[in-house]
């Protein structure tokens, strides 16, 4: 990448950037209160986190040391159409509709702040075209919520939508399961910093996006029959 960058010519290489997107699990967990900003210590707990760590710390080394200009982004958890069937809301909503049983990890009380993915490709434009190189920013939804409430949600979407036909709650599918290693309490973002800046906050509630999407239920559907089709089965990756 430094070789390409070098061998611009001057008025490209001065509108040349590399953004790297990146995650807030980076910071580790936080306890009940508090908000990661840019300068939080890293401290992932999952070899996961950690190598999602190391590529903010790559990246950034390459700034220091070439100069290469850079921009760093680290959301919080996305949701949309179209998301890949392993993450939580179209997994659970999958299940829900099929019948099939809604794993939730420990006690369900994990908490995620969840960012629209249009507010999210948003931010990346944002940053794109106006964040200053060698800076990071964090992107955020403020849309903190509990795993078994999202949970909880779709169940109550399903019944609505799709009602089981002996007539009781797709919240009896739900089972509580064993808690992956290394799984995080909480996490929370700051974006004051992209907000004072550049202008850039989340336009979407939590409530709003997901009934845009219809409640995850047809594009959740149109984005499996593909994935079903080869070896992926629902399992967690990575």
């Amino acid at each position: 990448m430094r070789r390409y960058w070098n061998a611009l010519p001057t008025s490209e290489r001065e509108a040349f950037r590399f953004h790297h997107v990146s995650t807030d699990e980076v910071f580790g967990s936080l306890g009940e209160t508090g908000y990661f900003v840019e300068t939080t210590p890293y401290a992932p707990r999952s070899p996961y986190s950690a190598s999602k760590a190391g590529s903010d710390h790559l990246v950034r080394a390459y700034h220091e040391t070439y100069g290469l200009p850079v921009l760093i982004t680290n959301c919080s958890n996305n949701y949309g159409p179209y998301q890949f069937p392993e993450k939580l809301i179209p997994l659970v909503t999958l299940n829900a509709l099929e019948g099939r049983e809604l794993p939730v990890y420990g006690d369900g009380k994990n908490v995620r702040d969840w960012l629209f993915v249009e507010d999210h490709v948003d931010a990346l434009l944002t940053v794109l075209e106006r964040g200053r190189p060698g800076e990071t920013y964090n992107v955020g939804g403020d849309s903190e919520r509990t795993n078994i409430s999202i949970v909880e949600s779709i169940c109550d979407l399903v019944d609505e939508l799709q009602p089981r036909p002996d007539g009781r709650s797709t919240r009896e599918q739900i089972r509580f399961v064993k808690d992956r290693p290394g799984h995080d309490h909480r996490y929370a973002i700051d974006f004051a910093k992209i907000e004072s800046e550049l202008g850039w906050r989340p336009r979407t509630g939590f409530e709003e996006g997901f009934a845009s999407d219809g409640g995850m239920v047809p594009g959740a559907s149109r984005v499996d029959r593909p994935v079903q089709s080869g070896e992926y089965r629902r399992e967690r990756l990575g």
